[in-house]
């Protein structure tokens, strides 16, 4: 609901619960909105897949999956490295926005029967700074929006500014961009 909202008019694109696996279908002739399709209801799956798309720009966001490569679960230890080096930041965004709606939030190397993270920790490690990065330099538009969205809808402005503050370099972004 927040989520359609927001973007559904200005962005022609909708949320949507799935099945199986989640994905983005840009519009089409058989559909006038863009889809971001979150898998089996998961309200975490719905946060990573706005992640997403709140970080693809309009030429990806014409294209399924914005034009990525996925390689399924069993990926080789070169594949992994690569979907964790294009994850980090989906993820830092999708850091921030659980802490706005008060969802326990747990990094996701997606990979359970391969080889896995090469260092699992310094994965989460990678998305904790970039999360700290966007805190300070800014959140790209769409998800400067969403993530002020969820303070509101949720009421966790304060709590999530007071967790914030901790960082010295702290409130540059929030006070342009997060109007307490």
């Amino acid at each position: 609901m927040l989520f359609n909202d927001l973007f559904r008019t200005p962005y022609g694109t909708v949320l949507i619960r799935g099945n199986d696996e989640p994905e983005y279908l840009p519009a089409s002739g058989q559909h006038s909105e863009a889809r971001v399709i979150f898998a089996h209801g998961f309200y975490a799956s719905a946060l990573h897949e706005i992640s997403h798309w709140c970080i693809a720009g309009p030429e990806r966001r014409k294209l399924p999956d914005y034009g990525y490569w996925y390689s399924p679960d069993g990926r080789s230890a070169q594949q992994q490295a690569e979907f964790e080096a294009v994850e980090v930041a989906p993820q830092a965004i999708e850091s921030l926005f659980s802490q706005a709606a008060d969802f326990p939030f747990r990094v996701s190397i997606d990979n359970l029967s391969g080889c896995g993270s090469s260092d699992e920790a310094a994965f989460t490690r990678s998305v904790e700074r970039r999360a700290v990065q966007y805190v300070n330099e800014g959140l790209p538009e769409r998800a400067s929006l969403f993530l002020d969205t969820l303070l509101n809808f949720y009421g966790t402005r304060e709590a999530f500014l007071r967790r914030w503050c901790r960082h010295s370099t702290f409130p540059n972004f929030l006070r342009q961009q997060i109007n307490p």
